[in-house]
Protein backbone atom coordinates (compact mmCIF):
# COMPACT_ATOMS: atom_id res chain seq x y z
CA UNK A 1 0.00 0.00 0.00
CA UNK A 2 1.29 3.32 -0.90
CA UNK A 3 1.39 5.89 2.21
CA UNK A 4 -0.90 8.31 1.01
CA UNK A 5 -3.81 5.49 1.32
CA UNK A 6 -2.30 4.48 4.84
CA UNK A 7 -3.33 8.02 5.82
CA UNK A 8 -6.18 7.86 4.31
CA UNK A 9 -7.52 4.82 6.03
CA UNK A 10 -6.43 5.85 9.25
CA UNK A 11 -8.48 8.99 9.00
CA UNK A 12 -11.15 7.51 7.60
CA UNK A 13 -10.86 4.56 10.36
CA UNK A 14 -10.96 7.69 12.89
CA UNK A 15 -14.16 9.24 11.44
CA UNK A 16 -15.81 5.89 11.37
CA UNK A 17 -14.79 5.12 15.28
CA UNK A 18 -16.79 8.40 16.09
CA UNK A 19 -20.02 7.91 13.75
CA UNK A 20 -20.12 4.07 14.89
CA UNK A 21 -19.57 5.08 18.48
CA UNK A 22 -22.05 8.26 18.16
CA UNK A 23 -24.73 6.40 15.96
CA UNK A 24 -23.68 3.49 14.12
CA UNK A 25 -23.63 3.15 10.01
CA UNK A 26 -19.84 4.02 9.41
CA UNK A 27 -19.48 1.41 7.12
CA UNK A 28 -21.21 3.12 4.75
CA UNK A 29 -18.25 5.26 4.34
CA UNK A 30 -15.20 3.10 5.25
CA UNK A 31 -16.26 -0.03 3.05
CA UNK A 32 -16.08 2.23 -0.25
CA UNK A 33 -12.88 3.53 0.81
CA UNK A 34 -11.54 0.52 1.36
CA UNK A 35 -12.86 -0.67 -1.99
CA UNK A 36 -11.24 2.75 -3.27
CA UNK A 37 -7.16 1.72 -2.07
CA UNK A 38 -7.87 -1.50 -4.78
CA UNK A 39 -9.67 -4.08 -2.42
CA UNK A 40 -11.91 -6.63 -3.89
CA UNK A 41 -15.47 -6.03 -2.59
CA UNK A 42 -15.69 -9.02 -0.84
CA UNK A 43 -12.08 -8.70 0.67
CA UNK A 44 -13.25 -4.99 1.69
CA UNK A 45 -16.30 -6.34 3.67
CA UNK A 46 -14.33 -8.73 5.44
CA UNK A 47 -11.52 -6.04 6.19
CA UNK A 48 -13.91 -3.60 7.46
CA UNK A 49 -15.16 -6.06 10.22
CA UNK A 50 -11.96 -6.02 12.04
CA UNK A 51 -10.87 -2.11 11.35
CA UNK A 52 -14.41 -1.18 12.90
CA UNK A 53 -14.23 -3.71 15.59
CA UNK A 54 -12.20 -1.33 17.88
CA UNK A 55 -15.06 1.35 17.38
CA UNK A 56 -17.43 -0.44 18.85
CA UNK A 57 -15.80 -2.53 21.56
CA UNK A 58 -13.47 1.38 22.89
CA UNK A 59 -17.27 2.85 23.37
CA UNK A 60 -18.56 0.39 25.50
CA UNK A 61 -17.36 1.69 28.65
CA UNK A 62 -19.31 4.60 28.20
CA UNK A 63 -22.18 2.83 28.30
CA UNK A 64 -21.91 0.60 31.45
CA UNK A 65 -24.66 2.37 32.98
CA UNK A 66 -27.16 1.76 30.21
CA UNK A 67 -26.16 -1.89 29.61
CA UNK A 68 -26.19 -2.89 32.80
CA UNK A 69 -29.62 -1.75 33.35
CA UNK A 70 -30.73 -3.91 30.41
CA UNK A 71 -29.35 -6.70 32.17
CA UNK A 72 -30.34 -10.67 31.34
CA UNK A 73 -31.91 -9.28 27.97
CA UNK A 74 -28.72 -9.26 26.41
CA UNK A 75 -28.01 -12.57 26.32
CA UNK A 76 -30.32 -13.89 24.08
CA UNK A 77 -29.86 -10.88 21.35
CA UNK A 78 -25.78 -12.15 21.44
CA UNK A 79 -26.82 -15.15 20.85
CA UNK A 80 -29.06 -14.63 18.08
CA UNK A 81 -26.74 -12.04 16.86
CA UNK A 82 -24.09 -14.13 17.22
CA UNK A 83 -25.64 -17.01 15.23
CA UNK A 84 -26.84 -14.60 12.13
CA UNK A 85 -22.74 -13.74 12.42
CA UNK A 86 -21.20 -16.90 11.92
CA UNK A 87 -24.04 -18.17 9.08
CA UNK A 88 -23.90 -14.84 7.24
CA UNK A 89 -19.95 -14.80 7.65
CA UNK A 90 -19.54 -18.57 6.14
CA UNK A 91 -22.03 -17.88 3.28
CA UNK A 92 -19.98 -14.58 1.91
CA UNK A 93 -17.25 -17.21 2.32
CA UNK A 94 -18.69 -19.30 -0.12
CA UNK A 95 -20.21 -17.50 -2.26
CA UNK A 96 -19.24 -16.35 -5.82
CA UNK A 97 -17.68 -12.41 -5.28
CA UNK A 98 -19.20 -11.40 -8.80
CA UNK A 99 -22.62 -12.28 -6.21
CA UNK A 100 -21.72 -9.55 -3.87
CA UNK A 101 -20.87 -6.80 -6.20
CA UNK A 102 -24.49 -6.78 -7.25
CA UNK A 103 -26.25 -7.40 -4.11
CA UNK A 104 -23.61 -3.87 -2.55
CA UNK A 105 -25.87 -1.70 -3.87
CA UNK A 106 -29.28 -3.24 -2.06
CA UNK A 107 -27.05 -4.12 0.98
CA UNK A 108 -26.42 0.10 1.39
CA UNK A 109 -30.11 0.54 0.46
CA UNK A 110 -31.36 -1.49 2.70
CA UNK A 111 -29.11 -0.66 5.42
CA UNK A 112 -30.27 3.14 5.25
CA UNK A 113 -34.15 2.06 5.27
CA UNK A 114 -33.41 -0.01 8.48
CA UNK A 115 -31.77 3.02 10.12
CA UNK A 116 -34.74 5.55 8.79
CA UNK A 117 -37.61 3.19 9.45
CA UNK A 118 -36.64 2.12 12.56
CA UNK A 119 -39.03 4.27 14.80
CA UNK A 120 -42.07 3.04 13.05
CA UNK A 121 -40.85 -1.18 13.52
CA UNK A 122 -40.31 -0.45 17.24
CA UNK A 123 -43.63 1.05 18.06
CA UNK A 124 -45.24 -1.59 15.76
CA UNK A 125 -43.20 -4.51 17.87
CA UNK A 126 -44.31 -2.88 21.11
CA UNK A 127 -47.69 -2.65 20.31
CA UNK A 128 -47.31 -6.40 19.22
CA UNK A 129 -45.96 -7.63 22.61
CA UNK A 130 -48.49 -6.29 24.34
CA UNK A 131 -47.13 -5.44 27.50
CA UNK A 132 -46.74 -9.35 28.12
CA UNK A 133 -43.58 -10.78 29.83
CA UNK A 134 -42.04 -10.80 26.23
CA UNK A 135 -41.63 -6.89 26.76
CA UNK A 136 -38.25 -6.57 27.60
CA UNK A 137 -36.52 -8.46 24.83
CA UNK A 138 -38.75 -7.08 22.07
CA UNK A 139 -37.64 -3.34 23.85
CA UNK A 140 -34.21 -4.57 23.56
CA UNK A 141 -34.55 -5.59 19.79
CA UNK A 142 -36.33 -2.77 19.02
CA UNK A 143 -34.53 -0.15 20.43
CA UNK A 144 -31.43 -1.17 18.90
CA UNK A 145 -33.69 -0.47 15.08
CA UNK A 146 -35.41 2.36 16.32
CA UNK A 147 -33.08 4.83 18.96
CA UNK A 148 -35.89 5.01 21.12
CA UNK A 149 -34.24 5.50 23.99
CA UNK A 150 -30.80 6.62 22.03
CA UNK A 151 -28.02 6.17 24.56
CA UNK A 152 -29.47 2.80 26.19
CA UNK A 153 -30.01 1.32 22.43
CA UNK A 154 -26.70 2.87 21.32
CA UNK A 155 -25.03 0.92 24.06
CA UNK A 156 -26.54 -2.67 23.53
CA UNK A 157 -25.59 -1.58 19.85
CA UNK A 158 -22.11 -1.63 19.95
CA UNK A 159 -22.31 -4.62 22.50
CA UNK A 160 -23.70 -6.63 19.90
CA UNK A 161 -21.59 -5.39 16.90
CA UNK A 162 -18.27 -6.31 19.12
CA UNK A 163 -19.42 -9.58 19.90
CA UNK A 164 -20.41 -10.76 16.81
CA UNK A 165 -17.92 -8.75 15.12
CA UNK A 166 -15.21 -11.26 16.73
CA UNK A 167 -17.17 -13.76 15.03
CA UNK A 168 -17.23 -12.80 11.72
CA UNK A 169 -13.56 -12.03 12.39
CA UNK A 170 -12.68 -15.19 13.09
CA UNK A 171 -14.73 -17.16 10.02
CA UNK A 172 -13.09 -14.60 7.48
CA UNK A 173 -9.24 -14.84 9.18
CA UNK A 174 -9.60 -18.63 8.63
CA UNK A 175 -11.01 -18.09 4.99
CA UNK A 176 -7.75 -15.36 4.37
CA UNK A 177 -10.61 -12.66 3.44
CA UNK A 178 -8.65 -9.94 5.23
CA UNK A 179 -6.06 -7.52 4.31
CA UNK A 180 -4.35 -7.17 7.28
CA UNK A 181 -1.82 -4.02 6.60
CA UNK A 182 -5.30 -2.08 5.36
CA UNK A 183 -7.20 -3.18 8.98
CA UNK A 184 -4.13 -2.12 10.92
CA UNK A 185 -4.80 1.34 9.11
CA UNK A 186 -8.28 1.45 9.98
CA UNK A 187 -8.16 0.02 13.09
CA UNK A 188 -5.34 2.70 14.39
CA UNK A 189 -7.72 5.40 14.13
CA UNK A 190 -10.97 3.99 15.21
CA UNK A 191 -9.52 3.09 18.42
CA UNK A 192 -8.93 6.51 19.05
CA UNK A 193 -12.59 7.47 17.22
CA UNK A 194 -14.11 5.09 19.21
CA UNK A 195 -13.25 6.48 22.56
CA UNK A 196 -13.90 9.65 21.45
CA UNK A 197 -17.33 8.93 20.09
CA UNK A 198 -18.64 7.13 23.18
CA UNK A 199 -18.54 10.24 25.13
CA UNK A 200 -19.64 12.42 22.43
CA UNK A 201 -22.64 10.86 21.38
CA UNK A 202 -24.41 11.94 24.52
CA UNK A 203 -23.55 15.42 23.77
CA UNK A 204 -24.92 15.58 19.57
CA UNK A 205 -27.98 16.91 18.16
CA UNK A 206 -29.47 12.85 16.82
CA UNK A 207 -32.09 14.79 14.87
CA UNK A 208 -29.84 16.43 12.81
CA UNK A 209 -27.30 13.06 12.68
CA UNK A 210 -29.99 10.72 12.38
CA UNK A 211 -31.03 12.83 8.79
CA UNK A 212 -27.32 12.88 7.63
CA UNK A 213 -27.02 9.44 8.10
CA UNK A 214 -30.20 8.97 6.40
CA UNK A 215 -29.22 11.65 3.60
CA UNK A 216 -25.86 10.05 3.06
CA UNK A 217 -27.24 6.72 3.08
CA UNK A 218 -29.52 7.53 -0.06
CA UNK A 219 -26.47 9.19 -1.70
CA UNK A 220 -24.51 6.48 -1.13
CA UNK A 221 -26.81 3.72 -2.27
CA UNK A 222 -27.80 5.86 -5.41
CA UNK A 223 -23.89 6.23 -6.43
CA UNK A 224 -23.58 2.56 -6.56
CA UNK A 225 -26.92 1.32 -7.90
CA UNK A 226 -25.26 4.12 -10.87
CA UNK A 227 -22.19 2.43 -11.06
CA UNK A 228 -23.14 -1.26 -10.91
CA UNK A 229 -26.25 -1.40 -13.69
CA UNK A 230 -25.49 2.29 -15.44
Amino acid sequence: MEPYEIISLVAIGMLGGVWNAVAGGATLFTFPALMAVGLPPVVANATNYLALLPSNAAALPAYRKELQAVGPALWPLMFVSGLGAIAGSLLLLVSDPSVFEVLIPFLIFMATLLFAFGEPLRTRLMSLAGGKSTGITVLAIAQIMGYSDFHVANGIKNLLATSFTILSIIVFGVGGLINWPAAIAMMAGAVFGGVFGGYAAKLVNQTYLRAFVILFGLVLSGVYFYRTYV
